[in-house]
């Protein structure tokens, strides 16, 4: 019998003996889900608020700002942005603050996508 330390070239197959390198399994990261930020019609907000809204908070230029407003004017909501849900948690608070302190009826609110 050798007297010398097993070393890692040394084979030890014997029972009890495993060498085999155990790996931790690399967890799937997954995407966080998205929201979607609806502005909602009402008879009483004038357009111009809805399209300045929109470039204020959303960062839309005029023309599309224009667009969008028209859609909710003529269907009576639209998707204003996709957002995480913090972000799109800010957007609608930030919006219904806005048009609260300029006495606005204007809603928005926000779905999971």
């Amino acid at each position: 019998m050798s007297s010398r330390p097993l070393t890692m070239s040394d084979k030890t197959d014997g029972p009890g003996q495993d060498t085999s390198i155990l790996t931790k399994p690399k967890a799937k990261t997954e995407r966080p889900p998205l929201y979607k930020v609806m502005l909602l019609n009402d008879d009483y907000t004038p357009m111009e608020f809805v399209v300045h809204v929109l470039e204020r908070f959303f960062g839309l230029n005029h023309a599309q700002a224009f667009d969008i407003m028209l859609t909710v004017h003529k269907k009576g909501l639209a998707v204003v942005g996709v957002f995480s849900f913090e972000v799109a948690e800010t957007k609608v608070a930030q919006v219904m603050d806005f048009a609260r302190r300029h006495q606005h009826p204007l809603q928005c609110t926000m779905e999971k996508e």
